[in-house]
């Protein structure tokens, strides 16, 4: 029998997510001064106020309330009748020095400076469980009711900050996507779509509602299904049950209408509620810290297997203890779609003799020690484009420093494929590259 399932995103105005991207502004800034830091910092956004705590270990010195402000005023909190401005908020700064206890497991000092000694040595900064899920079912193997979840909101945003179409929208905003799948997990058309977007006052609620329903029916939702393949514009119908703020008015929105938190959108950061989660959050976090980190190595896994065509879904679970590199355990589940006439197991097995999944090993092939975090900070960790960029820090001041060609999600990247395929002796037509 068919059934529904549902993903939801926030918009990068949404408080949880001012939070984040403002603890991962942090965490860049950290690295590119130190890229040794060892940095856990936790954001609090409400009216009027900012305040930034945690544990850092590094040489590097930051104006946290400069970098905080231009957070906030690059998201949009530019106005004083939002109750929240980047140039007027409050910036409170309560981060500490990382303990030593804590410290000590991750970093031993070693006499053999090779990869090998550096990857034996270095443990993880936390125990747990982190898990990573790729499906086929869309082009960035990520589940399909969270990827029309972040578009929607992603355009939502362009159209705010392009100020031509729509211009009473306000940063903050919330979609969720409810879709039918047949019997054998196809998806078959889309039963629902809610929208909740802040916005300018109106004279009258009912000229609103009217108003913010057209213009998400014939301006925003005619660019995302523009932004899809023809297999996904299939899906969109003239039966779709749209809840376009359904409770009415939202005039007061963002950290006056709602207290944000770092790490409170964990589901939104990765699969929508498919696979699993471990429960550690990523925004505040170095790549030391395996929740964040080894969810990006499992998310790597999971997606170059289903690439190499092992199978059509997979999840990719790790786990480790709280100094100790080795990893305590690897699973595979495909969900009964494997393509090879072996186990998970023995999928699993074969998959350790392709990735090191030791905590040095992890950040040394994903390249986690550059400053590259704030941008993963909204609009979901996984499923991203791969890109090269340059980033300045500091722009115009006596401490300005560029660094070009920094690498961003390379957890996202399909470079293993042909390693995988080798490994289970798979033919080139056995796989989809996408």
């Amino acid at each position: 029998m068919p059934y529904l399932f549902t993903s939801e995103s926030v918009s990068e105005g949404h408080p949880d997510k001012i939070a984040d991207q403002i603890s991962d502004a942090l965490i860049d800034h950290f690295l590119a001064y130190d890229k040794d830091s060892k940095v856990a910092c936790e954001t609090l956004v409400t009216t009027g106020q900012v305040v930034l705590a945690g544990e850092v270990k590094s040489t590097a010195y930051l104006d946290v309330q400069v970098i905080t402000r231009e957070v906030i005023n690059r998201i949009g909190y530019t106005k004083g009748e939002y109750m929240f401005n980047g140039d007027s908020c409050g910036v409170i700064s309560a981060i500490h020095e990382q303990s030593p206890d804590i410290n000590q497991g991750v970093d031993r000092k070693v006499e053999d400076e090779s990869f090998e000694s550096k990857a034996s040595v270095q443990g993880a900064g936390d125990q747990g469980m982190m898990f990573g899920y790729a499906t086929n079912e869309t082009a960035n193997y990520m589940p399909l009711a969270l990827d029309l979840a972040h578009t929607i909101l992603k355009e939502l945003s362009a159209i705010r900050k392009e100020g031509k179409e729509i211009t009473y929208l306000r940063p903050d905003a919330k979609s969720q996507v409810t879709i039918e799948y047949s019997d054998d997990h196809k998806p078959i058309r889309i039963d629902s779509i809610v929208l909740s977007t802040q916005h300018d006052d109106f004279a009258s609620e009912q000229e609103m509602l009217h108003q913010i329903r057209e213009d998400i029916k014939s301006i925003l939702i005619p660019r995302v299904i523009a932004a899809q393949p023809a297999s996904i514009q299939a899906l969109f119908n003239d039966q779709i049950k749209y809840h376009i703020n359904p409770t009415g008015k939202f005039v007061i929105g963002g950290p006056h209408g709602d207290t944000g938190l770092t790490g409170r959108k964990i589901i939104v950061d990765t699969y929508g509620g498919k696979g699993a989660h471990g429960g550690g959050a990523f925004s505040g976090k170095d790549p030391s810290k395996v929740d964040r980190s080894a969810a990006y190595a499992t998310r790597h896994i999971a997606k170059n297997m289903v690439a190499a065509g092992i199978a059509d879904e997979v999840l990719v679970q790790v786990s480790y203890a709280i100094g100790v590199a080795e990893p305590c355990g690897l699973f595979i589940n495909t969900y009964g779609t494997s393509k090879l006439e072996l186990s998970d197991g023995e999928i699993a097995r074969k998959i350790l003799n392709i990735f090191d999944l030791r905590p040095y090993a992890i950040e040394q092939s994903l390249k986690l020690r550059s400053p590259i975090y704030q941008e993963t900070a909204s609009y979901g960790h996984m499923g991203r484009e791969p890109y090269i960029a340059d980033k300045v820090f500091n722009k115009g001041t006596a401490h300005e420093l560029i660094l070009e060609n920094l690498e961003f999600f390379t957890w996202e990247k399909l470079d293993r494929v042909e390693d995988i395929r080798q490994e289970f002796g798979l033919k080139n037509d056995e796989s989809r590259d996408g």
